[in-house]
């Protein structure tokens, strides 16, 4: 117990993590300012981009538990290495998008992948293997700001890159700054057999670990929650400045608003993960889904000015990735972190179908009613539904027979 209580944070492993966040969630989060110039260049609808966002989105999730299972089993590093350089490909050949065909391949299948490469399942999964159990939701609070720290980096970054060189250029020069990430990827080599909690993990295959999971209520409740996250973000991120420009607000409030979310989302994020540490993480789940919906609903039907987008950003912010530290820690809590990596990346699976739905509904629906609402009030209506799936969910672990321990 007082070597448990003395164990040092691996600070080289937090920092090279959340440095790699930074970079794999930066870029993805600013593509909505690339939709007008690229739709205006090429002559494409808005349904063409949402449709490869929305492959983006989907690729991310439908990749995210096997490449959490390959770092599970082969390490980390080699897994973010692989996410460094798909991802470079894949803003190249957005970057020279000459047909539809290219642009859904490019800036959905390739980045999509390659994000699920570098995604929170498996670099927080690297966390949870190197910290204590009351360590843990500080360490993913830690990692998730990061993400939200390349989103406010990001925004304003994107969009002067852009002024500057024009939207194709810019994606290459940031294509040549993610080959950062597989230098980065050194110290967080290792697998689910290696790191200083190791020695406490519950041995099973991943077909029983599967079965385990897809047979725990409280795991299926949190999954089908999470994708209300993910349609929800998802398509403020991909229609969000365009949405701006429609109702009449100054392009330059739109970075200013995703810059805002980014950084207020660095504190939502920070302060998730101290809360998680202290109270019910299901409770605090259904708080935030809540929160959203209220703030939607009160943006949509106030006067919308420059002042109330400010404002919404800032809100939105802090709830925009405080959900990742307590649900990822209540997976580390129900099975432990043996296949935390598999296990959680299902769980993002299901927020990247919901993140699929949110950006493809939300240009679909655009082209054939001329508007975003159906797309708002849905989004309203899931955070509310997302609420209630999330009361009863136990934070507990699964109870398994003390004679399979390693």
């Amino acid at each position: 117990m007082i070597a448990t209580s003395r164990h040092q944070m691996p600070w080289l492993i937090i920092l090279a993590g959340s440095l790699i966040a930074v970079m794999t969630f930066g870029p993805r989060s600013a593509m909505g300012f690339f939709q007008l110039p690229m739709l205006a260049d090429r002559g494409w609808d808005r349904s063409t981009f949402g449709l490869a966002m929305a492959f983006q989105n989907l690729f991310w999730g439908v990749s995210q538990p096997f490449f959490g299972a390959l770092a599970d089993k082969y390490g980390t590093g080699r897994v973010l290495v692989m996410s460094g350089v798909l991802y470079a490909c894949g803003l190249l050949m957005m970057a020279h998008a000459t047909a539809p065909i290219w642009l859904h391949i490019g800036g959905g299948v390739l980045i999509g992948t390659a994000i699920g490469a570098g995604s929170f399942s498996v670099i927080l999964s690297a966390f949870a293997r190197n910290v204590t159990p009351e360590q843990r939701s500080m360490a993913f609070g830690i990692g998730t700001a990061a993400g939200s720290a390349g989103m406010f980096l990001f925004a304003p970054l994107s969009q002067g890159f852009i002024s500057a060189f024009g939207w194709s250029d810019s994606l290459v020069v940031i294509a040549v700054m993610m080959l950062v990430v597989p230098l980065l990827a050194f110290p967080l080599r290792g697998n689910a057999q290696s790191g200083s909690q190791s020695g406490n993990q519950y041995q099973q295959t991943v077909a029983e670990a599967l079965r385990e999971a897809l047979a725990h209520k409280s795991y299926l409740l949190l999954t089908t929650g999470f994708f209300v996250c993910g349609f929800q973000v998802a398509f403020i991120t991909a229609h969000f400045p365009a949405y701006l420009g429609d109702i009449g607000i100054d392009a330059r409030y739109a970075v200013i608003a995703m810059a805002l979310i980014g950084f207020f989302n660095i504190i939502g994020s920070l302060a998730a993960g101290w809360i998680g540490q202290r109270y019910s993480k299901p409770y605090f789940l259904a708080f935030i889904y809540i929160g959203r919906s209220i703030t939607v609903t009160l943006f949509l039907l106030l006067p919308q000015t420059p002042l109330s987008v400010v404002i919404f950003a800032a809100v939105m912010g802090l709830l925009w990735l405080s959900t990742v530290p307590p649900t990822n820690g209540l997976v580390a809590i129900m099975f432990g972190t043996r296949h935390l990596g598999l296990l959680g990346g299902l769980v993002f699976l299901s927020h990247q179908i919901g993140s699929f739905l949110g950006v493809w509904m939300g240009g679909y629906l655009y082209d054939h009613f001329g508007t975003y609402d159906q797309v708002w009030w849905l989004g309203v209506a899931l955070g509310i539904f997302a609420a209630v799936v999330h009361w009863p969910i136990r934070e507990t672990a699964v109870e398994r027979p003390a004679l399979s321990m390693a």
